[in-house]
């Protein structure tokens, strides 16, 4: 006799291959990577911003909008402070260190745009040319660009220290030039000329990689043209390259002078303004206004005309370049 299958003791009935042999759809959740998905969708568009919006406010704008209202104050960077008005702009106008690290600042400004420019064409011309190990030369005109401007200020004092024999005024010596040997960062004649040195050393390999990205859209068949034409190797550089590299210029020449308005880092590693105030810069001024004298509302007046300045200049600059661009 057959007998029925026992259901009590058996356990659930495992479900079966579907029609076809197709696994049975079990009732298992959504994987949570697709549910994420999901939810992530039906987000609105500003929750994406809104973070990036929250820390430019806290780092960026915040501190720019309290610097301004700083400037119109005696504030010493703890407690309590008052509003002064124009005060702090009227001493800037007054004071004499201030004044002259104006001077001093277009002067490095003016030295470091022109020969940093200058060797970095030339620099990027060479490079171009189709000589052997032009990708080396690159690598190593580039370099100084990627180092720390401290650290190459530290690098320097070394060269500039006239009591080393392996610096630059044992150099001299040794090329029988012993009479030019000087205290290059000691002299108020020369100090400030010699920080400008440093800054075209780290930084002409910066403006060299520019223009060589200029140089290489030049189309080789103008080059071409112009050779079939008679024209020789300045002329085709005067009438077909140089108006060609008007963007690059343009970009060198923005960067190094807002480059050259602020720079800070190598004046104060190498000569801390010295000396007496001979290399002093708006920027070297501002910091110890603001860190040895405890003038908080002073150095924030001074840095707000040093932004101003520089974005005067700037703003000028752009405007005559790309002029420059559509005439070129």
């Amino acid at each position: 006799m057959n007998s029925l299958p026992d259901t009590a003791t058996s356990g659930p009935e495992k479900p079966g291959p579907a029609v076809g042999g197709a696994p049975a759809k079990s009732g298992a959740p959504a994987p949570a990577g697709r549910t994420r998905r999901h939810r992530d969708a039906t987000l609105p568009p500003w929750a994406f911003v809104v973070p990036a919006l929250l820390v430019y406010a806290v780092v960026v704008l915040y501190p720019s909008l309290a610097g301004v209202v700083y400037a119109f104050t005696d504030w010493s960077g703890v407690g309590d402070f008052a509003f002064v008005g124009l005060d702090n702009f009227r001493t800037l106008l007054n004071d004499d260190r201030a004044l002259e690290s104006v001077s001093n600042t277009l002067l490095l400004t003016l030295a470091v745009v022109v020969v940093q420019n200058g060797i970095g064409l030339l620099l990027a011309l060479g490079v171009n040319a189709n000589i052997r190990s032009r990708s080396l030369l690159r690598v190593i005109f580039f370099a100084p660009a990627v180092v720390s401007p401290v650290m190459v200020a530290f690098l320097w004092k070394y060269v500039y220290n006239p009591d080393n024999g392996a610096g630059l005024n044992g150099i001299l010596g040794a090329l029988g030039l012993g009479g030019l040997r000087q205290d290059w960062l000691g002299n108020p004649s020369l100090a400030l000329w010699s920080v400008a040195a440093m800054v075209v050393w780290q930084y002409a390999g910066y403006s060299m990689v520019i223009f060589l990205a200029g140089l290489q859209s030049v189309p080789a068949e103008l080059h071409e043209a112009a050779r079939i034409d008679g024209a020789g190797t300045w002329q085709r550089f005067r009438y077909v390259t140089w108006p060609l590299l008007a963007p690059a210029l343009t970009i060198n020449l923005m960067l190094s002078t807002i480059g050259g308005l602020k720079l800070f880092d190598q004046v104060y590693a190498a000569t801390n303004g010295g000396p007496g105030t001979s290399s002093e810069t708006l920027s070297t001024v501002l910091y110890k206004e603001a860190f040895v004298f405890g003038k908080f509302g002073y150095s924030t007046a001074v840095a707000l005309v040093l932004a101003l300045f520089v974005a005067a200049v700037s703003l000028v600059q752009l405007r005559y370049l790309r002029a420059r661009e559509v005439t070129a």
